[in-house]
């Protein structure tokens, strides 16, 4: 079935849409950042760079780091913009854009996220280096889609009683990462944790400026809920669309996250540029072996 201009949409110059991409200006192996900013922190590690383009927040650069080619792109703050991403990238090596048909043969993308996030458990370090084995997405964002089978609803369901969630608020989700990408990047440096990725940054991770939350109790739920022994590790903004699209288009994702604040301790990271950096160099370093 051909797809339609309303549904596929291209650039003048047969570039998908928000990304401005063309399918051979991306590698297999895709590194996601929140900020634009963070993209040439990335490449400027590569041997060289051959793609460098931009549109709205979403900025790329592929190049080659020690004779790997590789992609590094910003996705801005949210599910809502992993759903652009996550389904563009997708289209560049899925959809036949001359013929706006769907490829026979499928291409599964290497996806790592690259980003920063806090810890909600007093024993997590700040600087430490946290691999998301599980995410539990409050954003709504895979009941948009067909994903039943990829969920684990005993989490979920367990949390929501543990929390006493308002009806109010969308049902969390639960996906897990890529085993075997996430073998890939694991060594004794890295914890694995089980990630929460928020809505917002304020109200929704227990944060007070002026307004009042409507759960002022939201965080010490989710660092006292434990199920099957495991405790749900740290707050962020993105991975549970990256799990779930990566999970629902076969791509393998896995996300990685320099803890840079601990909200049970109070405390924020004294060198957050450093930390990045380094957990910058140890994703670059882990994907080119094997």
């Amino acid at each position: 079935m051909q797809l339609s201009p309303s549904e596929l949409i291209l650039n003048a110059d047969k570039s998908i849409y928000h990304l401005n991409l063309l399918p051979q200006d991306i590698a297999h192996t895709v590194i996601t950042v929140g900020d634009p900013d963070r993209v040439a922190d990335v490449s400027k590690h590569f041997d060289t760079i051959e793609v460098k383009k931009g549109k709205r927040e979403f900025h790329t650069h592929t190049g080659s780091f020690k004779g790997k080619r590789m992609t590094v792109i910003s996705t801005g703050i949210g599910t809502d913009n992993i759903d652009i991403v996550l389904n563009e990238l997708d289209a560049l090596v899925n959809i036949d854009f001359e013929r706006r048909i769907l490829k026979e043969n499928k291409t599964s993308l290497e996806i790592a996220r690259i980003g920063t996030s806090g810890a909600i458990q007093p024993d997590i370090e700040v600087d430490s280096f946290l691999m998301s084995e599980m995410a539990m997405g409050f954003d709504g964002l895979m009941h948009f889609y067909d994903g039943e089978a990829h969920l684990d609803k005993a989490f979920s369901k367990a949390f929501m009683e543990h929390a006493n969630w308002s009806a109010e608020k969308s049902s969390p989700y639960v996906v897990t990462y890529n085993a075997d990408l996430g073998e890939k990047l694991l060594s004794n440096r890295i914890r694995l944790g089980i990630t929460v990725t928020n809505i917002g940054f304020y109200g929704p991770q227990g944060r007070k400026l002026r307004l009042e939350t409507s759960d002022a109790s939201l965080n010490d739920k989710l660092r006292s809920f434990v199920h099957e022994g495991r405790q749900i590790t740290n707050l962020e903004m993105e991975t549970s669309g990256i799990y779930a699209l990566s999970k629902l288009l076969g791509h393998k994702a896995v996300s990685m996250n320099c803890i840079l604040a601990n909200r049970a301790t109070g405390q924020f990271s004294e060198k957050p540029g450093k930390s990045v950096e380094e957990l910058i160099i140890y994703t670059l370093e882990k994907l080119t072996q094997g």
